[in-house]
């Protein structure tokens, strides 16, 4: 079963997705966690990755596709993957699609993180000053204007991609706001 988690930073989709690899036995794939491993991998991928990065330059799509396609072939016991920061955009959607297809994979579900933007601004800048009290750590973008910040670029570029999964019949909403663990029962819900 593979799946795409999408929903605005702070949404939960980290929360969610750690609790699917513990109960289904699923891989989560983080690009940004993909590209720190590729980094330091040594092959020609993690070569070709380092090289872009000491640069200063994004990382292409190809490149990330190329660190997908690694994954799904290296790790055949999988229950399924979840794709956690990809696809960002509509040329990525059709990128992943692409692969799948070639690779004789379904993609089983998108699951959209609902929110709304005034209680997750509220929720994340109340989470960081009780850490903060806490003396735990904080990130340095959980502040009000950083986060306003990262939810202007998720609706700028991710956003598209619910009405592309509407429309090709993969989307389900579910709310993102609930309980972490009726977050979870939905997701279940939908994965049967």
């Amino acid at each position: 079963m593979n799946i795409i988690l999408l929903g605005p930073p702070g949404a939960g989709k980290g929360t969610q997705a750690g609790r699917l690899v513990e109960e289904r036995n699923m891989i989560q794939l983080s690009t940004g966690d993909m590209l720190r491993a590729a980094r330091t991998s040594g092959t020609e991928m993690g070569k070709m990755v380092a090289g872009v990065m000491d640069r200063g330059e994004l990382v292409t799509d190809e490149i990330v596709i190329g660190l997908i396609r690694e994954q799904l072939e290296a790790d055949n016991d999988a229950t399924g993957f979840i794709f956690d920061g990809f696809p960002r955009t509509l040329a990525q959607a059709d990128a992943l699609g692409e692969l799948l297809a070639e690779m004789g994979q379904p993609l089983d579900a998108v699951i959209e993180l609902e929110v709304n933007d005034e209680v997750l601004v509220d929720r994340i800048v109340g989470r960081a000053k009780e850490a903060a009290a806490a003396g735990q750590p904080v990130r340095a973008d959980d502040n009000e204007e950083s986060l306003k910040v990262r939810l202007m670029a998720y609706y700028k570029q991710t956003s598209p991609l619910i009405g592309y999964y509407y429309a090709k019949g993969n989307l389900t909403s579910v709310d993102g706001l609930a309980s972490i663990d009726d977050v979870a029962a939905s997701i279940n819900g939908v994965l049967g």
